[in-house]
């Protein structure tokens, strides 16, 4: 069977897969969920690469799934290791020498945020909250366990270097946009998926973390994915 590789996003580690990962061994997968250093202040893209390809190790038939800020990360494994397949969940995506930092203002996220953060009824001046932006949809038994998790913090260190690939990798790739997110609005990702990756995404209901909101249909997505792309 194939083995998934599972790339958390910023600020978060592998127990944000903590409800998909064995929803996918039980299926006869293997599945990989590196903990990037998302504290580490001197770890940037370079090294978060280098954490993904060290718990690959010898594996084959991969299907890379990258959430959020993971979208800058798992282009730079698929030029280092044969992937079959990329899954992009709500994720970022990036151009060639473009920074993460400078990813917000490039893509309009901020200002698409807002517009929807008024267009729904939610201040958009108000502080961040993760209850608002990460947290509105979880079961309240998943919402129970991510509150009692310490939150980690996201270092700057990389969101200061460029992305350094020329162009995407050639690799079989598919996106996933949530249609609730919060963070990046689902007609924004549509705009930005379409500019930058030359393709319309595909939808699901939900916010910002489907693999804690819904983790079934998540696992049901990324195998359909799978089996389209004819991994065995």
């Amino acid at each position: 069977m194939a083995t998934y590789v599972l790339i958390p996003g910023a600020g978060s580690d592998s127990s944000y897969w903590y409800l998909v990962a064995p929803l996918l061994r039980a299926l006869g997968h293997e599945v990989v969920t590196p903990d990037l250093p998302c504290e580490d202040e001197n770890a940037g893209l370079a090294e978060y690469t280098e954490v993904v390809l060290d718990a690959i190790g010898d594996r084959t038939d991969l299907v890379l799934v990258a959430q959020s800020m993971g979208g800058f990360t798992a282009p730079l494994v698929c030029e280092r290791v044969p992937v079959e397949l990329m899954v992009l969940v709500a994720a970022m995506v990036p151009v060639p020498g473009e920074t993460p930092g400078d990813w917000w203002a490039n893509t309009g996220q901020r200002e698409a945020r807002r517009a929807q953060d008024a267009r729904e009824g939610r201040d958009p001046d108000a502080p961040f909250d993760p209850m608002v932006t990460f947290l509105h949809d979880l079961p309240p038994d998943v919402l129970a366990v991510a509150l009692q998790q310490r939150p980690l913090e996201q270092a700057e260190a990389p969101f200061l270097k460029p992305w350094p690939l020329p162009s995407w990798p050639d690799v079989p790739t598919k996106f996933l946009l949530c249609r609730q997110d919060r963070m990046f609005p689902a007609d924004f990702q549509r705009r930005v998926v379409r500019e930058r990756l030359g393709f319309i995404p595909d939808e699901m209901d939900g916010g910002h973390l489907p693999a804690l909101a819904h983790s079934r249909e998540l696992v049901e997505r990324l195998e359909a994915y799978r089996t389209a792309a004819g991994v065995r």
